[in-house]
């Protein structure tokens, strides 16, 4: 049995318990969190008896097998590196750092120490991924992608009250590219690998964090566009253009519907069935790695080679901006 901790009492953990709960050979023993009563109060919620304080002292107890770091996302890469010290392995909630060269850090320490660190996508672990891989071959050669996650986040209202919260806050690494963006980033990288070049440009809000964006990523013979927003909301399918054919997906962070449309006059309708929560997906995932049942290389270079790609988007945004000043 993997035991593990939970790091954060946000709804993101409350779903990763439930997720957990639903995986066998995993479960949660001990909920950490700075303040006493927030600790306990969400422990008894999720029906956990543990609770610390000290995540030092808890980490050293050797009452836990693994972490999962549901904090914010600037705090992630200081609790996986106290957690691998202690020769404990780390499930990251996305983004799994603000950059590239911190999560390649984790993974150099987690190599020496034989632990495995993990960042959860729920979306390339997701059924419904694979089955999208499965139609590809059947569009010919790929010519255009289009994915994108909107979702108007009601924490926006506390910025245009003139607040600061921690989704928002760019300090902590917030912001719409790392709570959203990441999801159409991982599941083009998760089919096509990392780009050749990318190009991106994002709308700045008040607390100084991108709200919106879009990016082009250039590949061999075929670009794939991403948007994604905080402060807007869409209802437009994503789409796969191929020279036979294109497939319509209908939500990218856990697709249910997909449509296949060959030029032949084919077309196929898939419902796939799955979870309200499809976190459970990658709750399994990262059980089988702790196991040692797989090689974790796959999971941790895409997520590596999202971040770089975030990176990439964040630059040529910055110096669009500057050009235009």
């Amino acid at each position: 049995m993997i035991r593990l901790a939970t790091i954060g009492t946000s709804t993101i953990t409350e779903r990763f318990a439930d997720a957990v709960a639903q995986t066998p050979g995993i479960r949660i023993d001990v909920v950490f969190s700075r303040d006493a009563a927030r600790g306990r109060a969400f422990a008894d919620h999720l029906g956990i008896d543990g609770v610390s304080t000290d995540l030092d002292a808890l980490l050293a107890s050797g009452d836990v097998d693994a972490v999962y770091v549901g904090s914010p996302n600037g705090a992630h890469a200081a609790q996986a590196r106290a957690a691998i010290a202690a020769g404990v392995h780390v499930f990251l909630e996305k983004p799994a750092t603000p950059t590239a060269d911190e999560f390649a850090a984790l993974l150099g320490a987690a190599r020496e120490r034989g632990v495995v660190v993990f960042e959860g996508m729920r979306n390339v672990y997701d059924p419904g991924m694979a089955r999208l891989r499965e139609l590809l071959p059947r569009i010919g050669a790929v010519r255009l992608v289009s994915l994108a996650q909107c979702q108007r986040s009601a924490r926006y209202d506390l910025v245009l009250a003139g607040e600061t919260p921690n989704i928002f806050d760019p300090a902590l690494a917030g912001g719409a590219l790392f709570d959203l963006g990441v999801y159409p980033l991982s599941a083009a990288i998760e089919l096509f690998g990392a780009p050749r070049t990318v190009v991106g440009a994002t709308a700045t809000i008040a607390t100084g964090a991108d709200g919106a964006g879009a990016a082009v990523l250039d590949y061999d013979g075929f670009v794939a566009q991403i948007a994604f927003s905080k402060i807007g909301a869409s209802r437009r399918p994503n789409e796969i253009q191929g020279e036979l054919g294109t497939i319509e997906i209908d939500e990218i962070t856990a697709p249910r519907r997909l449509r296949l449309d060959l030029f032949s006059g084919v077309t196929e309708e898939l419902e796939l069935e799955g979870p309200d929560n499809n976190m459970r997906f990658e709750v399994a995932r990262f059980a089988q790695l702790v196991r040692g049942d797989a090689d974790p290389h796959p999971d941790q270079q895409r997520s590596l080679e999202v971040l770089r790609t975030v990176e990439a988007i964040r630059a040529s945004a910055a110096g669009s901006r500057d050009a235009a000043r």
